[in-house]
């Protein structure tokens, strides 16, 4: 019996940004279905319309246009019908100041950006971590990258 596909949710105003993700969610072997938002307003608009059904994990872009991605991050977490949603910052850049704000807001992990074959390595690990627990990590293990071929917390 065929699993149903986990629902990823990817909130990115880039296109390649967006365009190389589905890529690399389409070579895993876990089965997914992937939605897309193109700024803040379009991400919160989504959840609050699908709040009954949110999906298994968002991945949220730090700098988006309309509402940033902290604004966003904020609000899922002060939303009761939100709170629950496990969010993975999604960004170019990598600053521990603004890694610990996210932590302090209730995201579960925070990736950077990088280059196809690591972020197909990435997805599946996050997948992984949250098929193991649902919780948020420690603040020495929130932010996740690809070393040497293998995921690690760094």
């Amino acid at each position: 019996m065929n699993a149903a596909p986990l629902n990823i949710l990817l909130a990115d105003d880039d296109k390649d940004d967006r365009f190389f993700f589905n890529l690399a969610l389409e070579a895993l072997s876990i089965p997914t279905k992937l939605v897309t938002v193109v700024d803040g307003e379009k991400l919160m608009d989504y959840l609050n319309e699908n709040s009954h059904q949110l999906p298994y994990v968002l991945f949220l872009d730090h700098n988006m246009p309309r509402k940033n991605g902290a604004e966003c991050l904020t609000e899922i977490k002060l939303n009761p019908n939100l709170k629950s949603l496990p969010v993975v910052i999604y960004s170019t850049s990598l600053r521990n100041e603004i890694a610990d704000v996210f932590f302090e807001n209730g995201a579960h992990y925070y990736v950077k950006k990088c280059d196809f074959d690591q972020l197909q390595k990435i997805i599946t690990h996050v997948l992984a971590l949250l098929a193991e627990n649902q919780n948020r990590p420690t603040r020495e293990n929130f932010i996740l990258s690809v070393q040497k071929d293998q995921p690690q917390n760094l």
